[in-house]
């Protein structure tokens, strides 16, 4: 079993549970975990299919339909840092419990929502509860697999949720609007939840609690308004344009806020991660990675979405059958990369999956005006490999750079920065498909801007990622 440091600095075992498989190789907490995240990403894709119909049932205004798409992402994004630094103090299985539990009580809230407003409100809460179970994830998946081997396979199958389940979305959301209706595409998240917390509960053990670290609330704060205002704006930018002045007000004010988060981590008693592991290379560079490859892979979805929807005519549904080659390689190119990092170290995975994500965006970019579905098959299953491979030492260098004591801490600043790149993907995609001369040149730039934003996580991998074991 994993040891974890007290909170006075010194190492404690936490007991292990009856019924683990020896040297922590039971499945049981990979799935539970894994189970939350799932959650938490398709809720992110799986209403934009909704939304419309939701829109006409509730007699939702275009403001109040945008806020039930954005207000999630926002909560989200903004309270990632929060919900790191909280389960650092209380202990990262107590605070994943209680983001399932607000998760899994506020979808069954959205799914019997009378109007927008109540729908509205009940998504903000959806985002809080998400909050609280990401940063979580990787920690507990950190203590529950001690060994590199172990924790670089879990880790490559955490991260190929976010791919499944982002372009499963639009699948699984057009299946249940068209058969069951809107509000499953909310209540599908109960029996999920509840598997997720039985199972954590009976099969993650506790995770230290360090009571005597305080919060620092000034600094949460600043970096919730950072991180809240660069999203909105993001979001914002795809639909008004770059030059709009609420667009540049708000990108100005999320600089600032930034800026005073990094003055006030100058002097606070228990900054959010000590200054020496966000200097190092490891961990600055992984995030800024990860942010890279969302910026790729979630940029490639949402063109391609608007692709085959608006220039090909296909349904909800058809255009998630359509992104299915992206998220079909997901989990084998995981699996591959968590059992070759053993051999080779994370740093080629790394390098060589984002070279084969940059090929493939480059592919698409290359076919031309109106390419044939079948020639564009290639590109997409080369960029989904390609994140997916790179992720699982991605994520395992940014673990391995921050202590045990600032796990939840580490996967929130990584998680923050990949929900930051996600945001930026989409609206680069969106304001270059409303300002191109033509669809079709539109997604053809965005694309290559797309495979240089690959190119350029190949080279800091190079520089930052270590060449072997952690």
């Amino acid at each position: 079993m994993a040891f974890a440091e007290s909170a006075g600095g010194g190492a404690s075992r936490i007991p292990p549970r009856e019924g683990r498989a020896p040297g922590g190789r039971s499945w049981a907490p990979l799935l539970a975990v894994c189970a939350g995240y799932f959650m938490v990403i398709l809720d992110v894709t799986i209403i934009n299919v909704a939304v419309p119909v939701i829109g006409r049932d509730l007699s939702a205004s275009l403001t109040g339909i945008q806020w039930i798409t954005d207000g999630y992402t926002l909560v989200f994004a903004g309270l990632l840092l929060t919900g790191g630094a909280l389960g650092d103090r209380l202990g990262n299985r107590r605070v994943f419990c209680s983001g399932v539990a607000v998760f899994t009580a506020s979808s069954a809230a959205c799914a019997l929502a009378p109007n927008a407003p109540f729908l509205v409100v009940a998504r903000l809460v959806e985002g809080l509860g998400a909050a609280l179970i990401v940063p979580g994830s990787l920690a507990l998946l950190q203590q529950a697999y001690p060994a590199p081997a172990a924790r670089s396979r879990a880790f490559g199958l955490w991260g190929s949720m976010a791919g499944i389940a982002a372009s499963a979305g639009p699948l699984l959301g057009g299946l249940l609007v068209s058969t069951l209706g809107w509000r499953w595409v909310f209540l599908i998240n109960l029996p999920v939840g509840a598997a997720c917390l039985a199972l954590t509960l009976r099969h993650v053990d506790r995770s230290p609690r360090r009571a005597d670290r305080a919060l620092d609330w000034p600094a949460q704060c600043t970096v919730v308004l950072a991180v809240a205002l660069l999203t909105a704006s993001l979001n914002e930018a795809g639909r008004r344009g770059w030059s709009d002045p609420a667009v540049l007000a708000g990108l100005g004010l999320a600089v600032a806020a930034a800026a005073a988060f990094a003055v006030r981590e100058r002097l606070a008693r228990s900054p959010v991660l000590p200054p020496s592991v966000l200097r190092s290379r490891a961990m600055s560079g992984g995030a800024v990675i990860g942010l890279l490859f969302n910026f790729g892979f979630y940029g490639m979805v949402f063109t391609a979405s608007l692709e085959f929807q608006h220039q090909r005519g296909f349904s909800a549904l058809r255009t998630g059958l359509a992104l299915f080659p992206a998220v079909a390689v997901t989990m084998f190119a995981s699996v591959l990369s968590g059992r070759l990092a053993r051999r080779t170290g994370d740093r080629p995975l790394v390098v060589s999956g984002m070279l084969v994500a940059a090929l493939g965006l480059a592919g698409w970019a290359a076919a031309g005006a109106d390419a044939a579905y079948p020639l564009l098959v290639a590109p997409m299953m080369a960029a989904g490999f390609g994140t997916s491979f790179a992720l699982t030492g991605t994520t395992a260098t940014v673990m391995g750079a921050a202590p045990a004591a600032y796990s939840g801490a580490a996967s929130a600043l990584f998680n923050t920065t990949r929900q930051i790149g996600s945001a930026t993907g989409v609206a680069l995609g969106g304001s270059l498909l409303a300002t191109a001369t033509d669809f079709s040149s539109g997604v053809r730039t965005s694309m290559a801007i797309g495979a240089l934003g690959y190119l350029a996580a190949a080279g800091l991998a190079w520089r930052c990622v270590p060449a072997r074991g952690r």
